[in-house]
């Protein structure tokens, strides 16, 4: 709502701005009087003129029209600061009759999915259909349009996962959203400690790495990062910590790569989409995230 003030100065505006067009649509209604009636007072190669002729009537009354169409507007809807207008509209109004609209026809769709168990949710092609447009619109602009990620933002495509790959799994990351953490740890290990880790890291994922490194890194990893990635490097799906012992790099798997997680750390954020997507939608966009999978058999647990 707009202060006195505002309010005021809107209506003002708006009411003269529509006078001053009525006004001027008057003025220049008549070609002028006087010696330059009917011509304007600009001549050249001494005796061209250039004519002063007003605008064709039917032209001034489309002008009139819109002008009347422009009060009774002002009378019926709002825009004349913080006057609503007798018919009472507001946008949010028209958006939420929209929405319970949508909301109704969508009813019908969602209705014959909800009591599907996952598999036979996987296996429907109207499902997968469905779920392949949530996911464009709520998903691809972080995963890609073919769900295979890109550095920071896990591929779906695959069988890896960062907080398990269960349907109860994805259905809890899309409602929930999920926040991990890789604290920096360039200060505690020291320059040469990072090299060491690296090189056991690199070992661990099938890398060549040189073995004395890796062996001194053993056992800073230990110390370090065995918490949360586990003693074999395997990850924790409880804390979304990946698992180190394969090829698969969420930000990269180069020795630099490797180096500048361990130094500066990471953040990632998956928002939660609770507030977007109501349980049959997730539901279903699970079953399509699914789907791509290497695996899309995988029984729901």
């Amino acid at each position: 709502m707009l202060n006195s003030f505002w309010n005021g100065f809107v209506i003002v505006l708006t009411i003269g701005s529509i006078l001053a067009c009525w006004w001027l649509l008057h003025w220049t209604r008549t070609t002028g009087s006087g010696e330059h009636a009917g011509s304007s007072p600009h001549v050249w190669d001494e005796n061209l003129v250039e004519l002063n002729s007003p605008l064709p009537r039917w032209w001034l009354f489309l002008f009139h029209i819109t002008i009347v169409f422009a009060l009774i507007y002002l009378v019926l809807y709002p825009g004349l600061g913080n006057v609503s207008g007798v018919l009472g509209w507001t946008q949010v109004q028209q958006y939420e009759a929209q929405m319970s609209q949508a909301d109704i026809t969508q009813e019908a769709i969602y209705s014959r999915f909800r009591d599907m168990p996952p598999e036979q949710l996987m296996a429907d092609p109207e499902v997968i259909e469905i779920g392949r447009r949530l996911f464009a619109n709520n998903c691809a602009m972080c995963h890609g349009s073919d769900g295979r990620g890109a550095p920071g933002f896990p591929n779906l495509a695959d069988d890896d996962w960062l907080y398990g790959g269960s349907f109860v799994d994805i259905t809890t990351t899309l409602a929930q959203g999920r926040t991990g953490v890789m604290p920096p740890l360039g200060a505690a290990l020291g320059e040469g400690g990072v090299t060491e880790v690296v090189a056991y890291v690199q070992q661990l994922s099938g890398q060549q790495a040189d073995a004395t490194l890796a062996e001194a890194g053993k056992t800073r990893f230990d110390m370090l990062c065995s918490a949360c990635h586990g003693p074999d490097g395997r990850g924790n799906p409880l804390l979304g910590a990946p698992n180190l012992a394969d090829d698969i790099w969420l930000y990269g798997g180069s020795a630099e790569t490797i180096a500048a997680t361990i130094n500066q750390g990471r953040n990632g954020k998956m928002p939660a989409h609770e507030s977007l997507l109501n349980d049959d939608r997730r539901r279903v966009l699970a079953a399509y995230v699914l789907s791509l999978s290497a695996k899309p058999s995988r029984q729901a647990q």
